[in-house]
């Protein structure tokens, strides 16, 4: 079994960052059902440092798409259909958008930006526009993780506009997620990247992060709703304080 598991590894990947990455893709899961965020941009982190470029967005997409199906099949319950129909319509226009065409804005602008943007969301409130038009939202928000991989704040503060509750919220997010991910990867396999030599990996990586699933859910039920989303602000200001420090360091 070790010998197989061993096999099915990319071949310049030391054991040891698989285990890593196995450890993280456990620990971004249980952060993500718990708090309702933070578990895909610190996956993405961890990633960026250890995976060749080219090789980051495309797997790390995969991966937190099946870690967002195996939320959504763990909370299908309590989704809010509704904001998925209107969503889901603009995640299709967004991905054919970010695979076919450039961003000319220089990618810290974009990062300063969007940082800017999720601190106001929090200290005010998300902008009427996220919740009363959800396809422009959806586009929006599907271009911009072709490029950066995380979405997950930005499809939370559509999600924070709709006023759900905890469970709601966790769920109607992974749901979400899930269908931007999937075709964001189905995206960049049509653009040539080679997902097979990535395959055990990705295997490993989806299991641990169920695992990390099911123990935090348990802390999502035994939360509040206003402490759910005490934990949800803080952690999209950190977030956001990240993005722009990246932003800023670029430019510098």
């Amino acid at each position: 079994m070790t010998d197989l598991f061993v096999a099915l590894m990319p071949p310049d990947l030391p054991g040891g960052i698989v285990l890593l990455l196995m450890a993280t893709s456990f620990a971004s899961s249980f952060i993500t059902i718990s708090f309702g965020i933070g578990g895909g941009g610190l996956m993405l982190a961890v990633m960026a440092s250890l995976l060749p470029p080219l090789a980051l967005v495309p797997v790390h997409g995969v991966v937190q798409f099946g870690s967002n199906a195996g939320r959504t099949a763990m909370m299908v319950g309590h989704i809010h259909w509704p904001a998925v129909a209107r969503f889901g319509a603009g995640i299709v226009l967004g991905i054919v958008i970010g695979a076919s065409v450039a961003i000319n804005l220089p990618a810290p602008v974009l990062l300063i930006g969007v940082g800017l943007f999720l601190i106001w969301t929090v200290i005010a409130k998300p902008p009427a526009w996220m919740r009363n038009w959800p396809l422009f939202t959806g586009t929006l928000t599907s271009v911009l993780s072709m490029f950066f991989g995380a979405s997950g704040p930005f499809v939370n503060t559509y999600v924070k506009s709709l006023e759900l509750g905890r469970h709601a919220h966790v769920a109607t997010t992974a749901s979400l997620l899930t269908g931007q991910h999937l075709l964001k990867a189905v995206a960049f396999g049509a653009l040539g990247f080679a997902y097979l030599p990535w395959a055990g990996l990705i295997a490993a990586l989806i299991l641990c992060g169920l695992a990390g699933t099911w123990t935090g859910k348990r802390v999502l039920n035994r939360m509040s709703d206003a402490r759910f989303k005490q934990a949800l602000n803080a952690v999209l200001l950190l977030l956001a304080a990240r993005l722009v420090w990246q932003g800023v360091a670029a430019l510098i």
